[in-house]
């Protein structure tokens, strides 16, 4: 077991050229401490060698700071902000401007048809995004993190103000309450696009039903860099050290952070010398920290607000287990591919999560964790009180995580993986005499505005 938490050589590939591609990443909000993937995969392209540009509507509002590699890659020197003004009557009032400026050109004038495309258009989001793109050469790759990104993205190549192969990666959200509310909201990005990278097999089947092309889909894992997750053995507490258990995401519905909580207070209740950290902010902050105080275990549980991946790496290596309550949320919202298990997992960390969504593709019952159903605070505090009680247990899942996270989650593999992708798609465009990236025949409405936002 011992040799399998080491990284293993990455395997070379004949890369089909030898010249760096010209990347444009578009994001809802970036940076955002929550969504480390962006930065991720960022970061992976530029070690790669290639030339990335970011495209994103504004930071993540709310968050205290960003995480180092944002200031370590000098990413604020590739990132652009969507410069449409939140004024309507400004926005209005500039449009003349723009005209003249781009002398009426094709994108411009398409960007303003509202019936192709509705909100967009009314918005004068599109026109506004086409005005800032036209400024930049084509693109190698297109590549949108979130599907009512990739649909907005999807409209500005149609009407001509941005090139490149359009590749669109699937998080949570985008697949489950956006689908439920709009079954068709990607009719015209799955009719258009060139490659789909939902990060689950549960997204795949899904998008597949809704219409997407099962040629131009591809499972893609999130990954983790192992060298910065060192992995870290659990051995048996001291007798007078409490058990302590961590969950990091965001305090919002479907985080099920209220069901941690209430697993804890039971664990508390029986006498378990058990602690509790939280790590993340939300709108639910402040009703979660009345729960503990309601279930009389405000002392046992600290919420700790954001954290830095650094300080995150740290938190991981000293506690003993890590805690995902994940459930679906009232409007159909579930979880992707959380990164946070996956470096957890790399770090030696055993998990109980619930059975949710695609997280028993991460995490094997009752081999690197224990899964328990969506909203069943018993069956969590079960869970947790078997690694209690079982040091030993907690040592074996833990070897087991690691060893998982190194053969399936590492972030170098997935990064090479995704290159080979990209050449793909340019190599397949080159046989085939396709122009990638320029207008196509419309054949789908548009109804969001912004990059998967409704700005009007």
């Amino acid at each position: 077991m011992r040799d399998a938490h080491k990284i293993a050589p990455l395997p070379t590939y004949d890369a089909p050229g030898e010249r760096p591609l010209r990347v444009a990443v578009f994001a809802r909000e970036f940076p955002a401490l929550s969504e480390t993937f962006v930065l991720g995969h960022i970061a992976g392209l530029l070690d790669q060698g290639h030339d990335v540009t970011v495209f994103a509507n504004g930071p993540r509002p709310g968050d205290p700071s960003v995480h180092a590699d944002f200031r370590r890659y000098r990413l604020a020197e590739r990132l652009h902000y969507h410069a449409m003004p939140k004024n309507r009557v400004r926005r209005i009032l500039g449009t003349p401007e723009i005209l003249f400026r781009r002398r009426l050109v094709p994108p411009v004038l398409r960007a303003l048809d509202p019936l192709r495309y509705r909100r967009e258009a009314i918005s004068l989001s599109l026109l506004h995004w086409a005005d800032q793109l036209l400024d930049f050469p084509a693109f190698d790759i297109v590549h949108c993190h979130f599907g009512q990104v990739g649909r907005s993205v999807a409209f500005l190549r149609e009407i001509g103000a941005i090139r490149g192969r359009l590749v669109v990666h699937f998080h949570g959200v985008d697949v489950t309450a956006c689908l439920d509310q709009d079954p068709d909201l990607y009719r015209h990005l799955f009719a258009t696009g060139d490659l789909f990278l939902p990060v689950s097999a549960h997204f795949q089947r899904r998008l597949i039903r809704h219409g997407c092309d099962p040629e131009r889909i591809k499972v893609h894992h999130l990954g983790v860099d192992l060298a910065r997750f060192p992995y870290r053995p659990r051995q048996p507490r001291a007798a007078a050290q409490p058990f302590t258990v961590l969950t990091i995401a965001r305090l919002v519905e479907k985080k099920g952070i209220a069901f941690g909580l209430r697993a804890v207070a039971q664990l508390a209740r029986s006498g378990a010398p058990i602690r509790y950290v939280v790590v993340g902010d939300g709108e639910l902050r402040g009703e979660l920290e009345a729960l503990t105080r309601d279930l009389g275990i405000a002392e046992r549980v600290t919420f700790c607000g954001w954290k830095t991946q650094d300080e995150i790496i740290a938190l991981m290596q000293s506690m003993d287990a890590l805690l995902f309550p994940s459930i679906t949320g009232a409007n159909g919202d579930q979880e992707g591919s959380p990164v946070v298990l996956k470096e957890a997992m790399a770090t030696g960390l055993p998990i109980v999560a619930s059975r949710h969504a695609g997280i028993d593709e991460i995490v094997d019952h009752g081999v690197s964790g224990l899964l328990v159903a969506e909203r069943d605070a018993s069956g969590l505090a079960d869970a947790l009180h078997a690694l209690l009680r079982g040091p030993e247990l907690c040592a074996r899942m833990g070897a087991a995580a690691r060893s998982k996270a190194v053969a399936e989650f590492d972030v170098k593999r997935l990064n090479h993986r995704l290159q080979q992708y990209y050449w793909s798609l340019i190599e397949r465009n080159r046989y085939t005499g396709r122009r990638a990236g320029l207008p196509l025949e419309r054949n789908a409405d548009a109804q969001s505005a912004n990059l998967g936002r409704d700005q009007g």
